[in-house]
């Protein structure tokens, strides 16, 4: 389904929100959660190989926002005065034409049908925790089935090869 090419936008607080794990650490600390939610699009990012930027409201906070790459994803703060949904409005349309497929993960229904207006596919936060999830689970099952099985060099080598590798151990010439 998805490509190399392929762009995640993803509203930041929205996921932080939505997603029960996030929303309990949210509650000790916004930037534990923030660290968390970036850990798991890192390893979604580097199995799927979709491109992500994440955007985080900074409306309130007087700046000109900030943009970063953190475990290789993308980090958006916005620009004061600029919401969260104003900025990946924006980010959808210059996107929208650049990339082969433009998801927009939030669970705002509004943001949603300008998002799927402006040419974005649409991904609820259930959806994306979902897709995260099976991956991870994708990946543990490939891990261990991996770990189970031994490649050893002397099944792979001829007798003669062997020899002479035994001998040099011994070092012997």
């Amino acid at each position: 389904m998805q490509r190399r090419d392929d762009i995640l936008l993803v509203d930041g607080y929205n996921m932080i929100g939505a997603w029960p794990m996030l929303s309990v650490l949210r509650d000790t600390g916004l930037e534990d959660a923030r660290d968390k939610l970036l850990e798991m699009l890192a390893d979604y990012q580097g199995f799927t190989g979709l491109s992500i930027i994440v955007v985080f409201d900074a409306h309130q906070v007087s700046g000109v926002g900030s943009k970063y790459n953190q475990n290789r994803v993308t980090v958006v703060y916005t620009r004061e005065k600029e919401t969260a949904d104003a900025c990946i409005e924006r980010l959808t349309s210059e996107l929208a034409m650049r990339s082969r497929h433009l998801y927009v993960a939030t669970s705002d229904l509004v943001e949603q049908h300008v998002a799927f207006g402006k040419g974005a596919l649409r991904l609820s936060a259930r959806e994306l925790l979902i897709d995260i999830e099976q991956n991870r689970k994708t990946i543990e099952r490939t891990l261990k089935s991996t770990t189970n099985q031994r490649n050893e060099l002397d099944n792979n080598i001829s007798l003669d090869v062997r020899t002479k590798l035994e001998r040099w151990r011994r070092g012997q010439s």
